[in-house]
This record gives structure tokens, sequence and C-alpha cells, in this order.
């Protein structure tokens, strides 16, 4: 619910905000860039205060933003005002997405958060699958300011109480302290590590490909020739296809090394994106496309979830987590609004998907960077030392 309102709600509720606004695609595509920036900026003190043993009054208290936030953005009068609106999206975005998640899960379980991590993500490959039909729905109906109240309601009224309910309050993980307490000593010793650093080039890439392709997807697949209930139909099977490839994870390569999941996955990215080169093809190629588009990025959840305590570290989590964010949340923040003047300049997204097919080769080269490349013994590194 909270990846439906907060991230997969805003392209279709691009195009009636930028005609009522009178902004251009640029303009619109901007908010977006500027929550995802404000959210990759959050997620270190988020994962540091879910550490300590925030987890609840984080997660909760991003519910709540993200109602007002919402609200906020349904009632703003003036263009202007969703800028600051869009500071708190950001914001409610860390507190409640996959890192916040993931960091709540690893604390709690420790050792086992892989099962835990690909059991949040089953449930969140939903998102799209429900909420794309859903805002259309309601858009039709209720036009993108009633569209917005409505989703409001869902975080406040179903999304709140759920994370007071589960997320327990200053919970310890089932593991010794020293596993799980925050450590300023092990985030320094990440920093030495080459698998960080292979990490961080990964998902920093992956994930700008990530958000340009997905805040575009909708006119994207309508420049495809696609009729509006065809590219709803297309944008709706990607759900399902993250949960197929979650499934057969969880399934059939539960005990398989992070490292040999990532790079399979990894090299079907061109092959999805190659999918939507071609020329006139109908509905087929988009579907497929879909399937191998959404089972990756379903994959790729869960290898983010799981990569720093299987490749780095289980140690400060949340910290080491949040920090990998950090030096990517302006690439994979300005993805949105760089495919928009990409379109704008060449007039359609051909370009686009051109350099989405180049990307792939350095987020290969990360993963195999840190696959291959085995941290130190923080115990015996003189920079883990406080």
């Amino acid at each position: 619910m909270s990846w439906g309102t907060l991230i997969y709600a805003f392209p279709l509720l691009a195009s009636p905000m930028a005609a009522t606004f009178g902004w251009g695609r640029t303009e619109i595509f901007g908010l977006a860039s500027l929550a995802l920036a404000i959210a990759g900026l959050s997620a270190y003190p988020v994962g540091h205060a879910i550490d300590r043993g925030h987890g609840r009054v984080v997660m909760a208290g991003g519910s709540t933003l993200a109602a007002l936030s919402l609200l906020g953005w349904a009632w703003a009068g003036d263009a202007w005002l969703l800028v600051p609106v869009f500071v708190l999206v950001g914001v409610a975005q860390a507190m409640t997405l996959y890192e916040a998640g993931f960091a709540v899960i690893s604390r709690r379980y420790g050792p086992e958060a892989r099962r835990g991590i690909t059991a949040l993500t089953l449930w969140g490959g939903f998102a799209s699958t429900v909420f794309v039909p859903v805002t259309q729905f309601l858009l039709d109906r209720l036009g993108w300011r009633g569209t917005l109240e409505v989703l409001a309601l869902v975080n406040l009224i179903v999304c709140l109480p759920l994370h007071l309910w589960v997320v327990e309050a200053g919970a310890t993980a089932r593991v010794s302290s020293a596993v799980t307490d925050p450590d300023a000593g092990i985030v320094r010793w990440a920093l030495h590590q080459p698998a960080f650093w292979g990490l961080l080039v990964t998902f920093t890439l992956y994930y700008a490909l990530f958000s340009g392709i997905s805040f575009h997807m909708y006119p994207l697949l309508t420049e495809q020739g696609l009729s509006v209930m065809e590219v709803v139909t297309v944008m709706t099977l990607i759900g399902p296809a993250q949960v197929a490839g979650r499934i057969i994870v969880a399934a059939v390569a539960e005990k398989a090394p992070i490292r040999q999941v990532g790079i399979a996955t990894i090299l079907t990215l061109p092959l999805a994106l190659g999918l939507l080169l071609v020329p006139a093809s109908g509905m087929a190629p988009m579907v497929l496309f879909a399937l191998v588009y959404g089972a990756a990025n379903g994959i790729m959840t869960i290898i983010r979830g799981s990569a720093v305590p299987e490749m780095l570290t289980p140690r400060a989590y949340g910290a080491v987590n949040g920090l990998m964010s950090l030096p990517g949340s302006i690439v994979r923040a300005l993805a949105p609004m760089m495919v928009a003047l990409m379109w704008e300049v060449s007039g359609s997204y051909q370009l686009v998907l051109w350099l989405g097919i180049a990307v792939c080769l350095p987020v290969l080269g990360g993963f195999l960077l840190a696959a291959f490349m085995r941290p130190t013994d923080p115990h015996d590194d003189p920079h883990q030392r406080v």
C-alpha cells in the first residue's frame, strides 16, 4: 500500500496534474525526482533510528506523514506548494518503503532475515497490480485531487494501524547484540571494502534505471501505440511478474548464494529493455517485457535486501544500508526528470532505452566486483575500531 500510494500512483496522476497547473513534463517529473532525492538523503538517519529500536515510531510516523503529504498534494491550490509537499512525500517514502521494512526485519530476525525479506517483497509485488487499476478507476470518477484523498485515507486507516500492531516497540533481534547494535566502527570498516562500493554502483545505477523507466512507464507504453486499456494491462502485469520472480527465488533458489542469483538476474535486464525497441510490435512483446522486467525487478528487490548481510556484513544493517543509498540518491532522484529532458530533446523514448541497455554493463560490473572481492574480517581491520 505504501508503494502503491507513494510511487505507482504518480505516473497516472502526472498528466492531469500538468494540465491543472500548466506545467511541462520536466517540471512535473521534477517533483518525483525531488521526493526521491529527499528519500535518499533520509535513508541513513531512518536506518540508524531503526537500528536503535525505533522501528515502530519510524514506520507508523511514516504512514501518518504519507497521509498528510498526500492530502497536502490534493489540496494544493498553487503549483509552488507542491515543492514542500513533495519534500514530505520523500521523507514518507524513506520511512515506509522497502529500506525501512528491510531494516526492521533484519533487526528482528538477524541471520533468518532473508526469508522475511522475501515474504515482504512477495506482498509488495502486488503494489502495481492493485494500485495501477485502482488509481485509474479513481481518476476516471474523482479526478486527481479526489484520488489523492482516497490514497491518503489508505495510509491513515490501514497502514498506520498495521505498523502500530506488527512492529514491536524497541524490539531486539533474536541474535546477540553484537550483530544488531549500531556500530560506527562497522560503518567505517564497510567504507573500506570493495564489496561496499561494488554494491553501491550496482544498486545506484539499477535503481536510477528502474526509477526512470517506472515513472515514465505510462507515456513510454503509450508511445508504443497501445491504447489506455492496453497500457494499464501491461503495467498491471508487472506486479504478478515480480511476485512470480520472488516465488522462484523462495522456492528454487532460497539456498543459492545471492551472488549467483544476482548475476543471473542482471543479465536479463538488457533483454527486457530490448523488447521495447521492437518497432510497431503490438501487445505480445509488451506483455513479454512486463513479465521479464517485472520478474527481474522482483528478484533484484530480494537481492537488494539480502546482499548487504550476505556479501558484506549483517552488523548495523540500517546504517550501512542507508549509507549505501546516500551517494546514489542524487542519480536515482534525477532519473525521472532526466528521462523527461531526453524525451523533450529527442521526441521519443528510444534514446532512453538505448542508454538503459548500456547502463546494464556497469550494473553487472559492480555486482561482479562485490561477488568476487570478499570483505576482510572486521575484527582484524583497524578501520573497524572505534
